[in-house]
């Protein structure tokens, strides 16, 4: 429920000072129901599941079906539905619940607002918003609610997704504010006038919810997979259709055997198998606390190249405390823990009184910033900054400072911000867009200088202080002029413990990293030296030095350990696209309104989740729940085991696709000669039955040491590896070990070349043949495990599904095989003992064959870095994009 429009609630004045009592608060929440959109209206399951049924290989499957039954098979017809029932609900449930999995991340979200309760300003849930409530607004904050607005200070708003117009708009108190809408400039004070559905956000939200998503270019490149394979397997079936007919079959055992080959071709578990890599690599990195907004954007982590990452929060604690104050009386060192305001300025009085001056301005300029006290620990509200400046003020002994008449909160270009109030002007702000606004001598400018060059160079983030205590016309248009220059302060932000190893992990890996900052490039460059980012050239560039060309800005920063200084919003989303254009994949790291556009720009856009505005985290794709630099790096090595798993996946069906086939390739060379070693119902219990759960394992395949070795793999999912792989190295071993098997028992019990065998020692060599694929796939499901170690390197721990897989599938076998009735319908019996034997040479024989190929592969790869390293070295390519890593590397 909400409320629209006037109420008695409304209509009673709000005291905009005090705002709602907390009681009054809760009150009309438990009346109206929380501030949240409508819910999306899901497609209703029975509609999800008739989707999986119709789809392009179940409609396929479906023809078939109806054509054995017209033909005269039932027993055909219903296997076959049986399929794609089976698959359908199989997909179905992995649909489904990925669907509840994403709505869950979804709610990880964080959405806070700032309101005004009991007098001072809080910070709430947005769902706990009610009307009456009076909301505070800054530069980076996501409207709520519709508000009308109060107070309004050089407030901009961007209401593009309203209305279309991307120029923000610039409203003046009285008007609306809506619901959805960002405030990119300024800072102003709304009453909450309608909640939830009665916003008119509401109504666009069920048209939005109507709308699909483009097909990314991961399912489009997997459906132009699934797409050409059915293509290729419809046309091997009329093929054979065709040599069947002119061999002398009736047309229904043509048919018999087009639908066998075709049936045998499909890969019906490939798309539900991908669906589930991704949701689970998803919640994995959920997990993590990199919540992914969208599931394709797991594989677009895993090619990541060049990470550009913010300072502070990501790479340190954003834990601000001030540890200096530089005055022109003299300098002062504080002591203290964290935010707790007790602690001492360790000056001489002169300084302190100097000390106490510098801490009054810079508190009045960060009026709703203060610390609460939350089980046992003080907890900042607001800005770490500005509360660290509070918390400098209640230390330093100053009295809570007069309301501000007039506020220029901080702005990015500026690097700086202002409070007007009865006393004056009040500036606080970066040092080289401060002081030049001040009426200071020369001697104490220098002298600030070089005592902020102290501060920065030993890794202190440096504000200067200034203020004019003169009366300032309400409608003065630049009140920040001939200030006097307070003082510096010097705050500490110190560096995560795992960042060092996280960057060290990204070398590793091949992935540039590159700090991107607002601070002073000497304070950029110490704690990047700290962490261990810094790159042997050391080079830090400030962000007004950036050469305006893209390509030479490319050059210039397309190196590992580069540190940007004193950037702008602009200046990240130039350097995203100087580095795209020189192939990289690019991450670029975001907290501020401002950030959008680099963000979106970016490969992968990285938004803060516990320090970032909400116009960040929407236009991010992956959003880090705990800001942490290393969480982004976990992410890469999911995203790049997910690609792997992939591939392994598609390698491991195709492969068992063409033992299934040989059997008919075999009868159709041989003219019949050759009886059919398996029937199309066995090959649908093989594909049902033993090939499906292998493929989920590898699907789920954990990430291992090998994962961050090296650069990213770009490319197809099915490439000339992955082809050679399985259709000229597993594939054919394991066609050859179950055809050879069939072949044999039929001449051990006494059949000859183009006779006909007979009925009971046919079934007994079709059982052999049906084992031995099985025995093939569990072996082949180890074997592509890797793409560069055999299985003994790799060994027989790490996947657990894939061990419950192989239980499963051996059980199918003993059913298939000697369950009752099940014989005698699929066409096969229990092997003999000289059966059994020979379909257990299809695990030795596959993973030698996997072994070989592999040691054969390696060899020549160390041959040609041999030749590589000791000739002449190769001319550098212009090439745009990064060398990939050799096709012998895991992915």
């Amino acid at each position: 429920m909400s409320v629209v429009g006037s109420t008695p609630d409304q209509r009673e004045a709000t005291d905009e000072q005090l705002g709602l009592t907390s009681a009054e608060a809760r009150r009309r929440l438990g009346r109206d129901g929380p501030n949240v959109l409508p819910a999306a209206r899901r497609p209703h399951p029975v509609l999800m599941l008739a989707a999986q049924l119709v789809h392009f290989f179940a409609l396929m499957l479906w023809a078939a079906a109806g054509l054995a039954l017209l033909a005269g098979m039932p027993a055909l017809a219903v296997a076959i539905a049986v399929v794609v029932l089976l698959n359908g609900v199989f997909a179905f449930v992995q649909e489904y619940r990925a669907d509840l999995a994403a709505q869950r991340l979804r709610e990880l979200l964080p959405s806070r607002v700032t309101v005004r309760r009991d007098g001072r300003a809080v910070v709430v849930d947005a769902a706990d918003l009610v009307t009456g409530d009076v909301v505070l607004l800054d530069a980076g904050d996501r409207v709520c609610a519709d508000l009308s607005l109060l107070r309004a200070h050089r407030l901009a708003v961007d209401e593009s997704l309203l209305t279309g117009e991307s120029v923000p708009v610039r409203p003046e108190p009285g008007a609306t504010l809506h619901a959805g809408t960002h405030v990119v400039e300024g800072q102003a004070v709304g009453l909450v006038s309608a909640t939830g559905s009665g916003t008119r956000l509401a109504g666009i939200a069920v048209v939005t919810q109507r709308a699909h998503r483009p097909r990314s270019p991961l399912s489009a490149q997997l459906h132009r997979v699934v797409t050409v394979v059915g293509a290729i397997a419809v046309g091997v079936g009329v093929l054979f259709f065709g040599v069947a007919v002119a061999l002398g079959f009736d047309a229904t055992s043509g048919f018999l055997f087009a639908i066998g080959v075709t049936v045998a071709l499909v890969p019906e578990g490939l798309l539900p198998t991908v669906t589930l890599s991704l949701a689970r690599a998803a919640q994995r990195m959920a997990g993590r606390n990199a919540l992914v907004r969208r599931l394709e954007s797991v594989e677009t982590l895993g090619a990541t190249t060049f990470i550009c990452s913010d300072k502070t929060g990501t790479l340190t604690r954003n834990e601000m405390t001030v540890v200096r104050v530089w005055t022109p009386r003299g300098e002062a060192r504080v002591r203290g823990e964290g935010y707790d305001p007790d602690g001492e300025v360790l000056a001489s009085e002169a300084v302190r009184e100097a000390v106490r001056a510098v801490a009054d301005s810079a508190a009045r300029c960060s009026p709703d910033a203060h610390a609460v006290r939350k089980q046992d620990a003080w907890r900042p509200v607001g800005d770490p900054m500005e509360v660290a400046l509070h918390v400098l003020a209640a230390r330093a002994g100053v009295p809570e400072p007069p309301r501000a008449r007039e506020r220029h909160p901080f702005d990015p270009r500026r690097r700086r911000s202002s409070v007007v109030d009865v006393d004056g002007v009040h500036v606080t702000g970066a040092m080289d867009s401060v002081l030049p606004r001040c009426a200071a001598p020369p001697e104490a400018a220098e002298d600030a200088e070089a005592a902020a060059l102290r501060m920065s160079r030993t890794g202190l983030r440096v504000l200067a202080v200034a203020r004019r205590r003169a009366p300032v016309p309400a409608a003065a248009d630049d009140p920040e002029h001939d200030l006097e220059l307070l003082g510096l302060v010097g705050l500490e932000d110190p560096p995560r413990p795992d960042v060092a190893a996280a960057i060290a992990s990204c070398r590793r890996a091949g992935i540039r990293v590159a700090m991107i900052t607002g601070d002073h490039p000497a304070t950029a460059a110490a704690i990047a030296r700290e962490v261990g980012l810094l790159g042997q050239d050391e080079l830090v560039v400030a962000g007004g030095d950036l050469p305006p060309d893209e390509a030479a800005l490319g050059r210039l920063l397309d190196r590992d350990g580069v540190v940007v200084a004193r950037v702008t919003p602009e200046d990240k989303l130039r350097i995203a696209r100087a580095l795209q254009a020189r192939g990289h994949v690019v991450a670029m790291t975001g907290d501020g309104v401002n950030d959008g556009p680099a963000l979106r720009a970016a490969d992968i856009g990285v938004a803060m989740g516990a320090s970032g505005t909400d116009v960040a985290r929407e236009a991010a794709d992956l959003v880090l729940l705990d800001d942490h630099f290393a969480t982004i790096v976990g992410a890469v090595e999911l995203g790049r085991a997910t690609f792997a798993n992939i591939r392994r996946f598609l390698t491991y069906h195709l492969t068992d696709n063409v033992a299934e086939l040989a059997p008919f390739v075999v009868w159709a060379l041989s003219g019949g000669s050759v009886p059919l070693a398996l029937s199309v119902l066995q090959i649908l219990a093989l594909d049902i039955g033993t090939d499906l759960l292998p493929a989920l394992a590898l699907g789920a395949e954990p990430p291992h040491s090998r994962t961050m070795a090296g650069p990213a793999r770009r490319g197809r999912l099915i490439d000339g590896g992955v082809v050679r792989r399985a259709f000229a190295v597993l594939g054919p071993t394991e066609a050859l070990v179950a055809v050879g098997a069939f072949v044999l028992v039929l001449l051990g019990g006494g059949w000859r070349l183009g006779q006909d065998a007979p009925a009971g020692l046919l079934a007994t060599a079709s059982g052999t043949a049906f084992a031995a694929v099985v025995f093939g796939q569990l072996a082949n499901a180890f074997a592509c495990r890797s793409e560069t170690r055999w299985v003994g390197r790799v060994g027989l721990r790490g996947n657990t599904l894939l061990w419950f897989a192989v239980v499963f599938e051996l059980a199918v076998l003993l059913a298939v095989l000697s369950a009752p009735y099940v014989p005698a319908l699929l066409g096969g019996t229990t092997p003999s003992p000289w059966g059994w034997a020979l379909a257990l040479c299809a695990v030795p024989a596959v993973l030698l064959a996997d072994g070989a190929d592999k040691a054969v592969r390696a060899l020549s790869t160390r041959r040609r870095t041999a030749g590589a390293s000791s000739g002449r070295a190769p001319r550098r390519r212009p090439a745009a994009r990064p060398v990939p890593a050799p096709e012998e590397r895991d992915a």
